[in-house]
């Protein structure tokens, strides 16, 4: 029974390693606490507690208008960004429309000037094509720098409004 029992935790860790996309896993468990209500600990890029991104429209994987992330948020939406006409368009063009309202999803549909916890890897790419939008370093989780880089970042960064 214990042999059985490590076999199959080695099936399973190498088949983890060998389906996973660095830019669209989960992320690791470990590296960050895991709270009580499944998210894991809110903390920005710089280690502060999270800032709130957006509440209208209500953005977020949770819709909390925070960018927060927990091992159910596959895409992992963590970057805070305003959002551009420019990288709005290259998103439709990839696939995702974030312009189109669904209402069915009470999703208003975004236009520019729009706060929006974004996937880290379609900013990445978008940072790539030349089209990333400006992002908001105090409500972009830390989870993000798992997929870019602080100086990616940095480079697109904007200053929050303090209230």
């Amino acid at each position: 029974m214990r042999l059985v029992f490590i076999f199959l935790l080695f099936a399973q860790q190498a088949f983890a390693q060998s389906n996973s996309d660095e830019s669209c896993s989960p992320i690791n468990p470990p590296i960050m606490k895991l709270q009580e209500d499944g998210r894991f600990e809110a903390k920005n890029v710089f280690g502060e507690a999270l800032e709130s991104c957006c509440t209208d429209p209500m953005t977020g994987f949770y819709r909390d208008g925070k960018c927060e992330t927990g091992p159910q948020d596959r895409g992992i939406h963590v970057v805070c960004a305003v959002v551009t006409k420019e990288f709005l368009e290259y998103s439709k063009s990839r696939g995702n429309d974030l312009i189109t309202p669904m209402p069915m999803y009470n999703f208003p549909g975004l236009q520019p000037g729009d706060g929006w916890c974004l996937c880290a890897a379609r900013w990445k790419e978008a940072y790539e094509a030349g089209v990333a939008p400006p992002v908001k370093l105090e409500a972009t989780h830390e989870a993000a720098l798992k997929i870019v880089s602080m100086e990616m970042l940095l480079e697109k960064a904007v200053r929050q409004k303090k209230e």
